[in-house]
């Protein structure tokens, strides 16, 4: 499966289709952390997320990692995933989804500048206007005068976009170790994040008593599902897409939850939310790559006028 996965990667036109399955899938994460987990523990939840989905791959793929690459590896992890989901999962207590889904949509907008910080890339007008346009889209899409809006929750959010956005550009200017897969390559970023968050926990929450067969349900998922398997995807889609073209393709979490939420919440969509969900769509596909052109065939010899 991991070759069949670089191979759909190397295909201009499938490459952002299977990248964005990632944040489509995490986009759940707001549903499943109100209806199946702990009410209060962003901590909790996000060890039980990262933690046991990366010792089980790095059991599964049994790579070390090569001594020149640990301190990276152990950076990435603290910002691809243990700040991260901590900081996602506080937004996700303390907000509205929709509104913590607004409050990520800095995110690419950060990846613009750290691009030209980091990777020396100058700044496109048509990426800083789509950028502006997904802020619309996603306001018309979740914005709505109900929402009550908590300090925490909205920083919690910045920290969890800048979290993210560093994580894209720091993952395509690093790397992954020559001699290790993406599997495993995921597993170390996943343990790193959860003992990162380890101690925190211990300290700041506490271990729960006892787990319900619903809280099991949700970690499994978002362990397994929406770490495990998503992850191994996304890293594999920033080695393969540019950095802005997977930023973008972030949008899709917030369009999973609008969608969930009409399903399983009863929350409506209304036209304007429907406008803005095109907007997001539209914004998405202006950024990814295009599949290069095919030269025209010139006419055989036979065919062509004396």
């Amino acid at each position: 499966m991991p070759s069949r996965l670089g191979a759909v990667m190397k295909s201009p036109a499938l490459a952002p289709a299977t990248a964005a399955l990632a944040p489509a899938v995490w986009g759940s994460t707001y549903l499943v952390t109100a209806e199946l987990l702990p009410p209060d523990r962003p901590l909790l939840a996000s060890v039980m997320r990262a933690l046991p989905a990366g010792l089980m791959l790095v059991a599964l793929t049994r790579a070390r990692l090569p001594r020149g690459f640990r301190a990276k590896t152990a950076a990435l992890g603290v910002l691809n995933v243990g700040a991260f989901f901590y900081l996602l999962f506080v937004a996700a207590y303390r907000l509205p989804g929709g509104v913590a889904a607004l409050v990520l949509c800095a995110q690419p907008m950060l990846v613009l500048l750290l691009n030209g910080v980091v990777l020396k890339q100058g700044i496109r007008a048509a990426h800083a206007a789509a950028c502006g346009s997904v802020a619309v889209g996603i306001s018309l899409l979740v914005l709505t005068s109900s929402a009550q809006l908590d300090a925490v929750g909205v920083v919690a959010g910045l920290g969890a976009a800048a979290c993210m956005a560093a994580g894209i550009v720091l993952t395509k200017k690093w790397g992954k170790p020559p001699t290790m897969g993406n599997l495993a390559f995921t597993g170390w970023q996943l343990t790193f994040g959860g003992l990162f968050l380890a101690p925190m926990l211990v300290v700041g929450e506490g271990l729960p008593q006892t787990f319900t067969a619903e809280n099991l349900l949700g970690f499994s998922y978002l362990g397994i599902v929406g770490a495990a398997l998503t992850y191994w995807i996304w890293f594999k889609s920033i080695e393969a897409l540019p950095t802005i073209a997977v930023s973008f393709l972030a949008f899709a979490s917030p369009l999973t939850a609008a969608v969930l939420g009409f399903l399983f919440r009863g929350e409506a969509f209304t036209p304007i939310q429907a406008l803005g969900a095109l907007v997001i769509v539209g914004s998405i596909v202006s950024v990814q790559p295009r599949p290069p052109r095919l030269p025209r065939a010139l006419p055989s010899p036979a065919h062509r006028s004396p």
